[in-house]
């Protein structure tokens, strides 16, 4: 991947967790890894805790940015989630998928996405 690439990639998820930040969330992790893959963010309002998917692009030349997250990711993201709880103490109360599409700087945030 270019450097260009993880810039574009790393400047949308700062606009997805400001976002988030503004609408009254906490950041809790942001690119958290394991064996398995990485979630782009995970935030909390109260007990509710939300497993985002950030997707950048400078054009929609190849779809809308939330468009690249298919079947295979959404269940790769479950996946991680359930790593991500087993690994912590946190015990919430609801859990979410959202996905964040960001295009030229505009930040659409899908709520419940899956």
């Amino acid at each position: 991947m270019t450097s260009r690439r993880l810039a574009l990639g790393a400047a949308g998820e700062a606009l997805a967790a400001s976002w988030y930040e503004q609408h009254g969330y906490e950041v809790l992790e942001r690119n958290w890894r394991c064996r398995e893959g990485e979630l782009d963010l995970v935030v909390r309002r109260g007990r509710t805790i939300v497993f985002c998917e950030v997707k950048t692009r400078s054009s929609t030349a190849f779809g809308a940015p939330a468009e690249a997250v298919t079947r295979d990711k959404r269940q790769r993201i479950r996946v991680l989630a359930a790593k991500w709880l087993e690994a912590g103490s946190i015990r919430p109360a609801q859990i979410r998928f959202d996905v964040v599409g960001v295009l030229d700087g505009d930040v659409e945030v899908i709520e419940g996405a899956f």
